[in-house]
């Protein structure tokens, strides 16, 4: 059903700037979008108007204009910068005799290629058919009558009829699947969160080097490419921090303005793993110019997918690009003493030591401060307190029992009872 052509086709784009909009799409962001989709942009055209047109979205004398370029070109497709009913596509198409393509159509293209899991595949495939779903009718105009003649008498129904009922079902068959998908994801997380290893999720606007962090801080080897969406499946290693032990890294798919809901809810069971998390890496492109506007569509995302309580860490990557501002290794804290932004190079192994002193900060703000009572036999927990360098005095009793005033992580101190199997409560103190 998605079959695609084995060669780059020949794209118009079209981009339509409205006055009274607050939020303006980029046409050099379509421009990649399309090149990234295995697409070649021969021409854009731009227009400004106060309001889509209901029939055209544009006006009919620009809806010439396209027509008359695309000719020109030779254009395979006419690509909009916008989100178009299926009303509208058909009848652009009518009037250009050329495919039409929305934005969430192209989107969903690129991610269909990219899809390498079963989990993936089965995510992609969900948002193509719901998206299609209202679309079937340009499938299917040239049929006027239900089925009928020899050996094609059947229900009674009309070919669209038939390929709604068999989307639907598909559907229903999809859903179960990642159903399955999303509990398994849960026992894992609830496996993760018995043993008291917390997750760090990188998030980001698409192709701003979170990939190229990821392979930098877990020695993986994720696909890394300069163009939008080049990871799409979600990947998790382990990498150990200074003091904290184990921690779990997610490498996630990039987010981008205007990401198709349709997506969203595809990939709510691996976007879980985000707001699940215990940190959030936003990895931002230092060195692009529009770089607030994407980390407010960023966060945009992740308050759509109930992210947006998770503390996050800004991280300014390909900041060896920047000549006379911030350095790779720079860093900023707020009042309470946290660093909350810090400049890197994931690409040069810059400002990456740093980085890690700051997750195990972010991680450790929470800490325990007590007496602790240990008998004889709890030699092997007192030694590992003192290789966390947990202890601030201590005090040995004639029995052989020895008082122990410590300071550390509510992370360390929860996952050492855990290993021994000791109260969590402890004789708090004032430090």
């Amino acid at each position: 059903m998605f079959e695609r052509p084995t060669g780059g086709e020949r794209a118009v784009l079209v981009h339509i700037s409205f006055r009274h909009s607050a939020e303006q799409l980029d046409l050099q962001e379509l421009s990649e979008l399309v090149l990234a989709a295995g697409g070649v942009p021969v021409t854009s055209i731009t227009s400004h108007r106060d309001r889509p047109d209901p029939k055209f979205y544009i006006g009919k004398g620009k809806l010439e204009e396209i027509s008359q370029v695309a000719s020109f070109h030779h254009a395979d497709v006419i690509i909009f910068n916008h989100e178009l009913s299926p009303s509208q596509e058909r009848n652009v198409e009518h009037e250009v005799k050329c495919r039409v393509l929305s934005r969430t159509g192209l989107i969903l293209d690129i991610f269909a290629q990219r899809a390498r899991t079963f989990e993936g595949k089965l995510q992609v495939e969900l948002a193509q058919l719901e998206h299609l779903s209202t679309r079937l009718v340009r499938g299917w105009t040239h049929l006027e009558r239900q089925k009928g003649g020899i050996g094609l008498r059947g229900p009674g129904e009309t070919q669209l009829e038939t390929d709604r009922r068999l989307l639907r079902d598909r559907i229903v068959v999809i859903k179960k699947k990642l159903e399955k998908v999303k509990q398994r994801r849960q026992q894992s997380r609830h496996a993760r969160q018995r043993a008291e290893i917390p997750t760090i999720a990188l998030v980001g606007y698409t192709n701003a080097g979170k990939s190229t962090l990821f392979n930098a801080l877990t020695g993986a080897h994720v696909l890394v490419a300069s163009q939008l969406f080049a990871t799409l499946d979600p990947t998790l290693r382990i990498i150990e921090l200074k003091g904290m032990g184990k921690v779990i890294l997610a490498d996630t798919v990039g987010f981008i303005q205007q990401l198709p809901h349709t997506l969203i809810e595809a990939f709510r069971a691996t976007l879980e793993e985000t707001s699940q998390a215990a940190l959030l890496l936003h990895v931002v492109d230092a060195f692009d110019e529009n770089l607030g506007d994407k980390i407010l569509q960023v966060n945009q995302v992740l308050s759509e997918i109930g992210a947006d309580q998770v503390p996050q860490l800004l991280v300014f990557n390909k900041a060896d690009l920047l000549s006379d501002q911030k350095h790779p290794g720079d860093w900023e804290k707020d009042k309470e003493g946290k660093i909350t932004k810090i400049w890197v190079s994931a690409l040069k192994n810059k400002g990456l030591d740093l980085l890690r002193d700051a997750l195990q900060g972010r991680l450790s703000i929470e800490k325990v401060y007590g007496v602790l009572r240990l008998s004889p036999a709890q030699g092997q927990l007192r030694s590992q307190l003192y290789e966390l360098k947990a202890v601030v005095e201590e005090k040995i009793e004639p029995n052989g029992e020895c008082e122990l005033v410590i300071s550390l992580t509510k992370f360390q101190w929860k996952k050492l009872c855990l290993q021994h199997g000791i109260s969590q409560s402890l004789t708090e103190i004032a430090p």
